[in-house]
């Protein structure tokens, strides 16, 4: 597991923060046992009732992907009557791998379905209010569970915390490799020393962008052939595509046979990137590339921190995403959407890629007043506005 010890540098000095323990996975191994959620689970349990049992608490606020913890929320509301707060980052219990085939799904699927579509209801039972990044999972739930529909909800997304960048740069952590002294070795076909233009995805992979990558590689293959000394020129850098351990994960978004003429420009590493390396790498990148998923309610929670590194932006998003929606107010996105006709769209890609290698068009950057909209303070306001609603409203 990736670890970046620095994030804690990013909390306020006068937040306690309590650790806990996790069954060491080179044992829970054995048994097939992974999932961080699951072997902290009974040391989570006894830490949080230890400090409600210190004091009263008015509210617990969950904030985690780590879902299987959110169902120890029923047993303390129940015992200590706290109220509870969800925020809900991604789909929890889903169908939407139920119609994909089997080597789209990820591993353990049925294990994780099940105890999912249990664990759910249980915990939803408790819920006092909902945050969600998605007005669209908000509803989901609402529909599922017709008790939350009178609970006070939220549509907050990731937000921006802009002295990210300072201890990012304080702390001179280096940008991932790539063509960063504006030099880089190519095939004999062209001279071997050229300008480099970097784009750079860096988030999760997923059969569920391939719709979005088929666009890019169409567009990089069409440029290729109408431009080639401009095209010769394009890497394209995908880092921490996979959940995987280091060293294991398995690609999703580069096919062997897919990019026989490719090699050499787009590149994959699966290994994920701590933030504050990532920050800079982004930072470093000529260009960002977001690809959006199949989904319309997906909101990528590396959409803030893209736009708070000032970079040029390609993304190619469903079009009625809230993704589409936000890029589209921002003067450095170049925003295209996820379209079954692949020449008619790649085409317009394509000559996008060139401007921007070529460097035709002068880039603008969101306004101050702009990422001000985006950023944590403005999104921690909201979620507080909420919890005051929460424990304001009579059992």
């Amino acid at each position: 597991m990736v670890q970046d010890d620095l994030l804690l540098n990013s909390v306020p000095q006068h937040i306690k923060i309590h650790l806990v323990k996790a069954l060491d996975k080179r044992w829970t191994a054995k048994i097939g046992l992974g999932s961080i959620a699951l072997r902290s689970l009974i040391f989570y349990f006894k830490a949080v009732n230890k400090l409600l049992q210190s004091r009263d608490y008015d509210l617990i606020f969950f904030s985690t992907t780590q879902f299987p913890t959110l169902a120890l929320a029923a047993i303390w509301k129940k015992r200590f009557k706290t109220r509870i707060v969800f925020d809900i980052q991604d789909p929890w219990h889903s169908t939407y791998y139920l119609s994909k085939p089997k080597h789209e799904r990820p591993k353990k699927f049925w294990f994780s379905y099940y105890l999912n579509k249990m664990l759910e209801p249980y915990a939803m039972q408790a819920a006092d209010g909902l945050i969600s990044v998605s007005a669209g999972y908000l509803e989901v739930l609402q529909q599922r569970y017709p008790h939350l529909r009178s609970k006070p909800t939220a549509t907050i997304p990731f937000g921006m915390h802009l002295p990210d960048m300072e201890i990012a740069q304080q702390n001179k952590l280096n940008a991932h490799a790539m063509c960063m002294e504006g030099v880089c070795t190519t095939g004999a076909a062209i001279p071997d020393r050229i300008s480099c233009f970097n784009l750079v995805y860096i988030g999760r992979g997923g059969h569920d962008l391939l719709p979005a990558f088929r666009h890019l590689r169409s567009a990089v293959q069409l440029g290729l052939k109408k431009y080639p000394e401009v095209f010769h020129k394009l890497k394209v850098h995908l880092y921490g595509t996979s959940y995987a351990p280091n060293g294991s994960g398995k690609s999703t978004l580069i096919q062997e046979q897919d990019v026989q003429n490719l090699k050499g420009i787009f590149l994959e590493s699966t290994d994920r990137l701590p933030y504050y390396q990532t920050l800079n790498t982004l930072k470093a990148a000529d260009m960002l590339f977001i690809p959006g998923p199949d989904q319309a309610d997906y909101v990528a929670s590396k959409l803030y921190p893209y736009l708070m590194v000032q970079r040029p932006i390609l993304a190619i998003v469903h079009p009625l995403s809230a993704v589409s929606t936000i890029l589209r107010t921002i003067p450095q996105a170049s925003v295209f959407h996820i379209h079954k006709d692949y020449a008619m769209k790649s085409s317009q890609i394509t000559e996008c890629l060139r401007d921007a290698i070529l460097s035709l068009k002068s880039i603008s950057v969101a306004e101050a007043d702009t990422l001000r909209h985006y950023s944590a303070e403005h999104f921690t306001r909201l979620q507080t506005n909420l919890f005051d609603q929460v424990c304001q409203t009579p059992d």
